[in-house]
Formats: C-alpha cells, structure tokens, sequence
C-alpha cells in the first residue's frame, strides 16, 4: 500500500511539472540571467535578443550535456524538443540588453573596433554585432562573459561548431580579448 501510494504521489508530481507551461518552466532561468534576459549576475549571460537557432542548440547542448555545466545541464532535464523550441521562442522575444552607462575606455574601444575588422568578427556576427542564425548576439553582453567565452575558445576548453572561433582567437593576445569584451560590451 505504502509503495503504491509513494509511486502515485511521484506521478502526480512527473504530471504536474508536464502540466507547466514554458512561462512557468522559464522562470527559474530568469533567476540568473535576469529580468527580462539582461543578466546582473557575474560570468552570466544576458538572453535577450539572442537568435532563437542559437538558442535552441545552446539548450539542446546543455540538454545533452554536450556543454559542461551542472546548473543547465539539471535545468534542462527533462526538456523535450519541442519544450527546446518554445523555450528558445520565448526567449528570443526578450528585449535585448540596455547598453552600459559606462561608455568606456576610448583607446581600448578603438583598439578593439580594428581587431573586430582585422579578425572578421562582423562576417558571422554581423556589422553590428547582433548575430544571425546559430551566431549569437554578441552585441551588450556582459563583459566579463565575453571575456570567458573567449578565453574558452581560444584554448579550445569551449567546442563551437567548428573549430573557427579558435582559429580566430589563437593570434589574439589575453590582452586584447579583455579589449575585444570591453568593446563588444558597450556597441552602440
């Protein structure tokens, strides 16, 4: 009877977070990466505005654990594909991210601005750094994410989906990947 009981409150349970819509299921994410997809949270990125392709693979990813990361990687559980898709829907209707106040460093932004155009980062990212695709937003990130993004990439501990991003970043200094956040932080 015990055993029974157990299994029908552990039912209702599974039924009950099926029954959730994507809103309800979303909510948690916005936890960290804030309100409305503009992250307050360190290392943590903004949503807003970013490519639904991009989204739904990132998900997928963390789904699979083909991305490393415990705290996505249990948020995800359980995700259908279809649960991917909407999530990645509503999301991408996110407004994207307030610019910084901070309107920067001049040097470094000038700086940076030349290494976007010498590395070609606006042929996949676009001229104005807002993605397409299953390229991301780069455009008002949070700048310390950025930096650890690229530092990922560079050494090859982050996979994209394919080795051009490492191959970008590999003649690009620790230095000039802090200018290139600095940067992409405060596009305008």
């Amino acid at each position: 009877m015990r055993t029974t009981v157990l299994a029908t409150v552990l039912m209702a349970i599974a039924l009950s977070a099926q029954a959730e819509t994507i809103q309800q299921r979303t909510t948690s994410c916005f936890a960290c990466h804030g309100e409305n997809g503009q992250s307050q949270a360190e290392i943590t990125p903004s949503l807003g505005a970013q490519q639904r392709p991009y989204l739904l693979i990132q998900l997928y990813m963390f789904r699979e654990k083909l991305r490393d990361f415990t705290p996505m990687n249990d948020a995800m559980k359980g995700f259908s594909d279809d649960d991917l898709r909407n999530m990645s829907d509503l999301i991408g209707d996110l407004p994207k991210p307030q610019p910084l106040n901070d309107v920067g460093d001049p040097v470094r932004l000038q700086h940076a601005n030349a290494l976007a155009q010498q590395h070609h980062c606006i042929s996949c990212h676009n001229s104005d750094f807002s993605g397409r695709d299953n390229v991301p937003r780069i455009a008002d990130q949070r700048e310390d994410y950025l930096a650890k993004t690229m530092r990922e990439y560079k050494t090859s501990s982050r996979h994209g989906y394919d080795g051009t991003m490492a191959e970008v970043l590999a003649p690009i200094t620790d230095e000039q990947i802090g200018d290139l956040a600095h940067y992409l932080a405060r596009v305008r």
